[in-house]
């Protein structure tokens, strides 16, 4: 091959997708080697488009031995001489580093933000051998032709240094925090166990479980108490509508009564009407937070399925780049075109249509600027296959915000009658949609509560046909959801608005904490946090955390060197570590009892609901080595056993079968989606299904 422009990229999918952007007629070559696939794109020069898989290289310490702390000289290394999970990453360097020796000139086309950077860098630095001060780097914020072929012909000149440091230091600084408090704390709970068992945090990490621990602790400590309140129904006109007292909440039950006893069937005055009219902008762009939460809200999505379903409308080159913090759209995106794509979708044609007769387009933004990318928005791109339900619900409603920043102001009036009854007031409310404005545009998404009233005037006369007294207590707060977690760790300031997700989704896996729409803490998250609160507290400072993200900032900027910032973190690990090994038994017997509850309560299926009084757990039988589910009263023979697979993984799920109300179990089978398991042998619905596959009819 005559020389050609190796082009670096960060996944597969992105590969093919740049490759044929900028290939002259958009049908570049593919070529395997050593099982991986790269591209040939022809124009002017050939372009090598070769992918990654994410990060080739981590940063490793450079001394070998797992239980050894504190340890502060690192390197980086291939990850797949690190993870044996990432052998994959082998082949993919030694492909870097071929295409590397014929190539005479080099760009990184990574994501434009951190990681992407550091993806770039090291693999310019390390397989390609020392090409990363001679590579240009391209800037987009979306895969379509259009952008890929800008961003190629304008691209910068170098990579942006500022952001490779950033990078490189977040990286650093997680694995000093990550290798050492880790190996702190699993040192401390083998040595008291004497079996082996992983107990790690992280710099993020700790911060976010003792939300979630100081949360619980609210709940748990919470004492009610009683209030009242009145509910209130008024005859006007011959129909009744519900009223409220002026007082919401009543800390007396004697003055409750008081008003109930005064106003029941009375008759009362409308005093006075008071009527407003109100302008409801339209909401901002989604940068990656609000659409993480706007999906939690309306299809219950996690963060991190959210984060992972916009990525794949990324590649597809349906929505521009999700892992953004602007709520900004330039111009410079193209409106027109953009609704001129969306267009051709016959869902979107009539707002389209609507919005491209405007004779200015001008989309309501929020204060959030991000100098790397725009608000996420659709590209104008129509899906070129069938889209998943995630991936369908997803776009569209990246869509909908999109054509509805630029809709007009919702117009909305508020009527608010107060009524005197006794010398006591109550009121009447009704709200009613002068001018739906933006809302059409963002249906079903958005539903506007209507109140209708009849026409009323100051000094008419209505009956409470109804008053009653309601006894309330006062709740506790809330426990987190995923969407309400990142939004606190985002107005903390701690991670990133690509790592907030993965820590979520972390402290679950690692059985910190349990519950997918109310996250609590397990018995092992909340030793962990009590063990860090007591011997190590600055690690879950969300101040120290904070200070530390705002120093990746300044060495993004250029204000600050990144090895200043990691020999202040190696300052600050120091103490902390020395008290860990001061301290290692008397913490290590803490945490060796929360993970042998903690295994226990993984095998727990739920209550027995044969005796009613013992658990069902997964057990092993000693004489044949099989599994199956036993109620802790069967060694007394007052209870049964049942019968398990013998094969594949199972979990208890905490749900019931719907159709005999016993615990439900999943079992997961390598590559293949897992399946519930009611182990009832009598369940009606496992008789129907006999019935059915024998085609015996049951008559009832």
């Amino acid at each position: 091959m005559q020389e050609y422009t190796l082009v670096i990229t960060e996944k597969p999918s992105a590969a093919r997708q740049i490759a044929e952007g900028l290939d002259s007629r958009g049908k570049p070559e593919e070529i395997t080697e050593n099982n991986v696939s790269y591209f040939v794109a022809n124009r002017d020069k050939p372009l090598v488009v070769a992918p990654a898989l994410g990060h080739l290289y981590t940063v490793v310490g450079e001394h070998k031995g797992r239980k050894k702390y504190p340890i502060f000289d690192f390197k980086w290394a291939p990850r797949y001489v690190a993870e044996k999970a990432a052998w994959k990453t082998k082949a993919c360097i030694q492909v870097f580093a071929k295409l590397a020796a014929g190539a005479d000139d080099f760009i990184d086309a990574c994501d434009y933000d951190i990681e992407g950077a550091l993806i770039g860098f090291t693999i310019l630095k390390y397989a390609c051998e020392g090409k990363e001060n001679v590579a240009k780097r391209m800037k987009y914020s979306t895969l379509t032709r259009a952008e890929l072929e800008k961003s190629y012909t304008e691209r910068m000149p170098h990579l942006d240094f500022g952001l490779v440091e950033a990078g490189r230091a977040r990286h650093e600084v997680d694995w000093l925090y990550g290798i050492n408090l880790s190996r702190a704390l699993t040192r401390a709970a083998n040595r008291f166990s004497r079996r082996y068992d992983t107990v790690s945090t992280g710099r993020v990490q700790g911060p976010t479980l003792d939300f979630i621990v100081e949360r619980e602790k609210s709940i748990q400590s919470f004492v009610p108490t009683p209030y009242w309140s009145i509910l209130a129904e008024a005859d006007i006109q011959g129909a009744k509508y519900a009223v409220e007292y002026e007082k919401k909440k009543i800390l007396k039950q004697a003055e409750a009564d008081k008003v109930v006893e005064s106003c029941r069937g009375q008759e009362g005055r409308i005093e006075r009407i008071e009527e407003k009219t109100m302008r409801i902008p339209p909401p901002t762009p989604f940068d990656l937070g609000a659409l993480q939460s706007e999906a939690y809200r309306l299809f219950r999505y996690s963060p991190h399925k959210t984060n992972a379903v916009a990525e794949r409308l990324y590649l597809e080159a349906l929505i521009s780049y999700p892992r953004t913090s602007s709520q900004k759209l330039p111009a410079t995106i193209g409106y027109k075109n953009t609704l001129k794509g969306l267009n051709r979708e016959p869902i979107y044609r009539k707002t389209a249509t609507e919005l491209l007769e405007k004779s200015v387009l001008r989309p309501r933004e929020g204060l959030r600027e991000d100098p790397a990318h725009p608000a996420v928005y659709p590209t104008g791109n129509i899906p070129r296959k069938a889209l998943d339900e995630s991936e369908r619900r997803i776009w569209d409603l990246v869509v909908k915000r999109f054509l509805t920043v630029f809709g007009d102001s919702a117009l909305k009036k508020t009527v608010k009658a107060s009524i005197n009854v006794k010398g006591y007031v109550f009121y009447l409310y009704g709200a009613e949609t002068l001018n739906e404005g933006w809302m059409r545009f963002y249906k079903p998404f958005v539903q506007s509560e209507e109140k209708g009233l009849p026409l009323i005037k100051e000094g008419e006369t209505v009956y409470l046909t109804k008053v009653k007294r309601e006894d309330k207590f006062t709740q506790p707060p809330p426990r987190y959801n995923p969407s309400s977690l990142l939004q606190k760790m985002e107005r903390e300031g701690i991670g990133t608005k690509a790592t907030r997700a993965e820590i979520i989704d972390t402290l679950h896996k690692r059985k910190y904490t349990c519950g997918e729409n109310e996250i609590a803490p397990t018995e092992l998250g909340c030793s962990v946090i009590q063990v860090l609160e007591k011997h190590a507290s600055s690690i879950i400072s969300v101040e120290l955390t904070r200070s530390l993200e705002q120093k990746m900032d300044a060495i993004m900027n250029n204000s600050q060197k990144r090895e200043d910032v990691i020999l202040k973190a190696i300052n600050n690990l120091k103490p902390v570590l020395t008290e860990f090994e001061r301290q290692e038994e008397t913490f290590g017997r803490i945490l060796s009892q929360a993970i042998q509850k903690a295994r226990l309560e993984e095998l727990v299926v739920g209550e027995c609901p044969n005796c009613h009084n013992g658990k069902l757990m997964m057990l092993y039988s000693r004489k044949t080595g099989k599994r199956f589910v036993g109620c802790t009263n069967y060694q007394n023979s007052s209870c049964r056993t049942f019968s398990l697979p013998q094969q594949g993984l199972v979990k208890p799920t905490r749900r019931f079968c719907k159709s005999c109300n016993w615990p439900v179990l999943l079992v997961y089978f390598r590559g293949r989606h897992p399946w519930s398991l009611c182990f009832n042998p009598d369940c009606p619905r496992k008789e129907r299904k006999i019935a059915l596959t024998h085609g015996i009819r049951r008559i009832s």
